[in-house]
């Protein structure tokens, strides 16, 4: 990737006015990015729709949540089903990529295959059915939008692992596999059942917001022809600018083998924005959430967010708190220096020095470098009180709100299809 566009300074606020309205295209869950668009967009009064992936019933049917399954979702609240992907669709034998993995041993799993046109059967079919309810969110979405507002769109889509149990302990292998239990995430990508996850990540995480924006057509331009406005916005992941010896440096992460369904999304975006389309895929800074824990080393920039603050505004009121937060998780005998020493330690390391190099990206792991990435993150979670009680909650907090704040107001009408929220802007943004 050659072109480069972060965000430089904060967004000058777009005034917002009673009845515009922020879409979540997807579930929306705790510890998550989404939470600070919400935020900011209560903040200035938006309706805000909320949506949900649906659920499994004990047929693996996907249906609506149920009454009491939604009673504690804010309204407005449209209850059509929005899962995605087709681990669950059946081929023309009646049988889904799951039915064929389910009987994997870990023992035999490089030998697995499913045939390509099992496989594009199943993902049309998965297309075909997201697209249907798609439709029927979007007519049901009209009905909350007034004339003459703006609509914002954010995709909320990722994921799409398939639900069968020869995956978790493969991709465990693959992102915590050290010594004989290492999995080159290469190796794994290119097996079959990396080909499933590829098709499926792409499914999930790009051609739903393909799908997003094509079926709502119709809508968006009724909404400008009422004096409206329409901008989609989406999450993206690919790397972070962070402080390195001092200096804002572009930093990666392997194995992130949702990057290729990432850059799909990216070039899904930079399509619609030669259309004319206000799209925006904002690359925001890697924290740890619910979904990504199982990506460890992956928050150690994160603890560097600090030193951007630091260096940018030491005497700043959120600089102080942030300090006095971070300080009172660690152990008594525990500087934060101990922090940035591990921190520069590994992202100085021979081993890890390739992954500050944004035309690489994205990269496999090694298994040196998985290696140290673990090492690393255990011996910066060993320095806290309470491994349940970490700095990254509270640096989190602070990307959150952010990049919150710019995927909306930047967002309205993006000079990008696709951004980067380094730590500079997160500090420039909040102080």
């Amino acid at each position: 990737m050659s072109l480069f566009y972060p965000v430089r300074q904060k967004p000058a606020p777009h005034t917002f006015q009673k009845g515009d309205v922020l879409v979540l295209f997807g579930e929306l869950f705790n510890r998550g990015y989404a939470n600070g668009l919400v935020e900011e967009a209560t903040t200035h009064g938006m309706t805000i729709i909320r949506a949900t992936v649906g659920r499994r019933d004990e047929n693996n049917q996907l249906r609506a949540l149920t009454a009491e399954e939604s009673e504690n979702i804010p309204k407005p609240f449209i209850n059509i089903p929005l899962e995605a992907g087709f681990d669950l669709e059946t081929d023309d034998h009646g049988k889904t990529p799951n039915d064929y993995l389910k009987n994997v041993k870990l023992s035999d799993w490089q030998s697995a295959r499913i045939s390509a046109s099992s496989l594009a059967v199943s993902r049309e079919k998965g297309r075909i059915r997201f697209r249907a309810q798609t439709q029927k969110f979007l007519a049901e979405l009209e009905k909350h939008i007034l004339p003459g507002r703006h609509v914002h769109f954010a995709h909320l889509m990722a994921g799409g692992v398939p639900r069968c149990k020869i995956v978790m302990p493969l991709m465990n292998r693959v992102f915590k596999g050290i010594g004989d239990r290492f999995i080159a995430s290469e190796t794994f990508w290119t097996s079959g059942i990396g080909k499933v996850l590829e098709m499926n990540f792409h499914e999930v995480t790009a051609e739903t917001f393909n799908i997003l924006i094509t079926e709502s057509t119709a809508l968006r331009e009724k909404i400008k022809s009422q004096n409206g406005h329409v901008s989609y916005v989406a999450y993206g992941y690919h790397g972070t600018e962070t402080l390195v010896n001092n200096q804002l440096q572009w930093q990666g992460y392997a194995p992130y083998i949702q990057a290729w369904a990432k850059l799909s999304l990216e070039d899904y975006s930079t399509e619609w924005s030669k259309k004319g389309i206000h799209s925006c895929i904002y690359n925001c800074p890697e924290i740890l959430t619910n979904s990504s824990s199982l990506f460890q080393g992956l928050e150690i920039p994160l603890y560097n967010l600090i030193r951007s603050f630091d260096k940018e505004n030491p005497n700043h009121p959120i600089t102080q708190k942030m300090k006095v937060e971070c300080k009172e998780v660690l152990k008594d005998d525990v500087s934060l220096d101990d922090v940035y020493k591990l921190v520069d330690h590994f992202l100085n390391a021979p081993e890890t020095k390739n992954m500050g190099k944004l035309n690489c990206w994205p990269q496999h792991s090694t298994k040196e470098q998985l290696a140290i990435t673990l090492r690393t993150s255990d011996q910066i979670i060993a320095l806290h009180k309470d491994e349940k009680k970490l700095m990254t909650n509270n640096l989190s907090e602070l990307i959150f709100r952010a990049c919150g704040y710019i995927m909306l107001h930047d967002g309205y009408a993006p000079k990008h299809s696709v951004a980067w929220i380094g730590h500079d802007a997160v500090v420039k943004t909040l102080i």
